[in-house]
């Protein structure tokens, strides 16, 4: 009788594991009738592409995710969708391996050496673990080298983050774990005034686009065994 029981009490772990384990990469009839639209079914890598066509991509599918770990040669372009996108709220689950740098990046062109050099970015990094030294605007959830979070969010490395991203006329959102964290308008004279003081005063290119493609950034960090992983990535336009 106690052999039966444990293995009834298996097979329920099973059956509930697998029902959790389905839902990632899918979208709810609610999410269908509201307009949202599934980037990544867990399964391939259709509707990306790396950036700029550039051969030697580190990204993969691998467990149900759209990941970067840290590849053998220096090659390792971004990854950015098929489509343009100008107004939208962006949802995406991601997680990153001590020490690993990564970020989201919106609205970016392929004008330029870099997607961060047209597409603002919203950071993802090991904000405790990294080995160098970051600034407030260098971690997790800042619109990168322009606002820092406004407060710390994270979860620790290995474990799933929840992010959305909201770009509609100007105006931007940064959320994490449910809390919004950034926002700011685009092309303000804040905003103007933010980037001639910093990082960007000599990148005229970056924040100028209307409408861009979605990035997400390969692992740069550097060091070994690192990586960024992402699941459950959807869009909604505005």
């Amino acid at each position: 009788m106690k052999t039966l029981s444990v293995i009834i009490l298996m097979a329920a772990s099973v059956l509930v594991y697998s029902f959790q384990d389905n839902k990632d990469n899918k979208l709810t009839k609610a999410e269908k009738k509201d307009g949202w639209k599934l980037l990544f079914d867990g399964k391939d890598t259709k509707g990306w592409r790396a950036y700029k066509n550039i051969p030697g991509s580190s990204w993969e599918v691998k467990n149900g995710t759209l990941c970067s770990e840290k590849p053998a040669g220096n090659k390792n372009p971004d990854i950015i969708t098929n489509d343009k996108y100008e107004n939208f709220e962006l949802a995406i689950d991601w997680k990153i391996s001590p020490k690993s740098n990564s970020g989201i990046l919106f609205r970016v062109t392929e004008d330029n050496e870099a997607t961060y050099e047209s597409g603002p970015e919203y950071q993802l990094i090991d904000d405790k673990g990294y080995p160098d030294k970051i600034e407030d605007w260098q971690k997790t959830a800042a619109n990168y080298a322009m606002q820092p979070a406004s407060v710390d969010a994270t979860r620790n490395p290995g474990e799933w983050n929840q992010t959305r991203i909201i770009v509609n006329k100007g105006h931007v959102e940064h959320w994490l774990n449910g809390k919004k964290v950034v926002e700011y308008e685009l092309g303000s004279d804040k905003w103007k005034a933010q980037k001639a003081a910093g990082k960007w005063k000599d990148v005229k290119t970056y924040g100028a686009a209307k409408s861009g493609y979605i990035a997400l950034q390969a692992t740069h960090s550097g060091f070994a065994n690192t990586g960024v992983y992402f699941k459950n990535i959807k869009i909604k336009t505005l």
